[in-house]
């Protein structure tokens, strides 16, 4: 591969073959001439050089050059030199530029695609642990909401069990998380959820076992408050008024009721139950704490639960795509969240999360299947379809590490509901 000085490209100079930053991210495609702008951005962040398998093969005045977005690839690069940590408004990940499509073209690809989800997150005996814990919750929630006698060693049961499953099943379960696997008992779906989310944080966080096994049980219970509170509020649809606003925002102190009054929970759980909403700036609720005076538990599963809220269908909405909601966790700047819990969460999900189905930039269909923590962009996936948007056959479902593969590199996330 050939290095080229930062300090001898020049606008308008193309290459035959695509230009990488020395942190790995295309800089521009093959034939695609630079722009000045693209070259600031690497003076801007001390890139010196660039790779490339190519030679220069023609330089073309600046006003033929197509709109590439530099905001684009400074995001791609902030990402990368600050340890994933962007402003999030960028446009979409690096390598997207001219790339348009008629209506024609996305209906004609639409009608091409024939493969089914369920082909990729099939009914396979993780499926079935996934959807069993959501239903023991969901037994436990349901006895919580008839007044029975529970104790939190049924609780604690239930995160003994989940953290098993979690450590035989981590991958599977975050693609259940994403792909919305599961109807109905959305309380108990949302608590698991944002459980195995908040496990593999504090996982990430290196946190002592006590400590995850109580974060577990407190983000199982972290919205259990909400079975205090009527049907008409917590299922409308459409936006609340300032009194419903206010019996939502009661939901803490409900919770926290619960654990220590019903089912006498230690405090560390009733500090997620009642901090879950607290904000790093202190503009959160109940109590308006800021930074580290809010439980380091509490923090995780606010971080988990907005990530889970987010991916996940609602009355009033619909769900994102997991690439989306990262963006949007990462664009928050210190204010909602502990920005140390973000970069975590970041690494256990990438900035394409496990089970994202992503289009690359050859056009082929492709799910992640694995992810390399140093080059969050560049996972590994597994061929779905063929350039021409052809669902493949179960043999030809090539793995691809794009680590490796410098030709390719994901153009865009897909929302599968929209190719299922």
């Amino acid at each position: 591969m050939n290095v080229v000085n930062t300090s001898d490209l020049r606008p308008g100079q193309m290459f035959s073959e695509p230009v990488y930053s020395e942190s790995d991210y295309m800089l521009v495609s093959a034939n695609v001439p630079l722009r000045q702008r693209d070259i600031d951005v690497l003076n801007t962040w001390g890139i010196e050089y660039v790779r490339t398998d190519g030679v220069i093969v023609e330089s073309k005045p600046k006003q033929n050059i197509p709109n590439q977005s530099s905001e684009q690839i400074l995001k791609a690069l902030e990402e990368q030199i600050r340890n994933a940590i962007g402003d999030g408004d960028s446009e979409e990940a690096s390598g997207q530029e001219g790339f348009q499509e008629t209506d024609a073209e996305k209906t004609e690809e639409k009608e091409s695609i024939k493969f089914s989800l369920s082909d990729v997150r099939h009914n396979s005996g993780p499926y079935r642990r996934y959807k069993s814990l959501i239903d023991k919750v969901n037994t436990l929630f349901t006895a919580l909401k008839a007044g029975e006698n529970i104790d939190m060693r049924s609780v604690d049961n239930l995160s003994v069990l989940l953290l098993q499953e979690l450590r035989e099943n981590p991958d599977s379960f975050i693609e259940f998380i994403l792909g919305g696997e599961v109807s109905g008992h959305e309380l108990a779906k949302s608590s698991v959820n944002t459980a195995i989310l908040s496990a593999l944080t504090a996982q990430e966080l290196k946190l002592p076992n006590h400590k995850i096994n109580n974060i577990v049980s407190g983000a199982l219970l972290h919205d259990v408050g909400m079975l205090r509170l009527s049907k008409g509020i917590t299922e409308k649809k459409g936006g609340l008024s300032e009194a419903e606003l206010e019996q939502i925002k009661s939901h803490p102190l409900h919770t926290s009721k619960i654990v220590t009054k019903e089912l006498f929970g230690p405090q560390e759980v009733n500090l997620i139950a009642l901090q879950h909403h607290e904000r790093w700036d202190g503009q959160g609720y109940p109590d308006k704490l800021t930074g580290e005076n809010i439980d380091m538990g509490a923090r995780i599963v606010s971080v988990a639960d907005a990530f889970e809220a987010m991916v996940s269908k609602k009355s009033y909405r619909d769900s994102i795509i997991g690439y989306q909601a990262i963006k949007n966790l990462l664009s928050d700047n210190e204010r909602r969240f502990d920005p140390a819990v973000i970069i975590a969460f970041t690494k256990i999900m990438g900035i394409y999360p496990i089970g994202s189905i992503v289009r690359l930039n050859n056009g082929s269909m492709a799910r992640v299947v694995s992810l390399h923590a140093e080059a969050p962009m560049r996972p590994n996936v597994q061929l779905l379809t063929d350039t021409e948007g052809n669902a493949l056959s179960a043999a030809n479902m090539l793995v691809i590490d794009l680590l490796e593969n410098r030709k390719l590199f994901i153009k865009e996330a897909i929302d599968p509901n929209n190719y299922a």
